[in-house]
């Protein structure tokens, strides 16, 4: 579920930061400030699978040694 969430706000980060980076080109270059932002949390939201990856919780591992 993680990833599919992920795939999904990082990739509309993303397509609204290239959007906003192609409308700066043709017409005021101060739109660039959000668009370049917006395109960069975008690619870090989607490349990033550290939040993945589950930790195992040591409250649980307690209960386990104890049985």
């Amino acid at each position: 579920m993680n990833l599919v969430s992920r795939a999904i706000t990082g990739g509309a980060l993303i397509i609204a930061g290239l959007i906003l980076i192609v409308i700066s080109l043709f017409t005021v270059f101060t739109i660039l400030i959000y668009g370049i932002p917006l395109l960069v949390v975008g690619l870090i939201i989607f490349l990033n699978k550290k939040e993945d990856e589950i930790e195992e919780r040591k409250d649980l591992n307690k209960t386990k040694n104890k049985k």
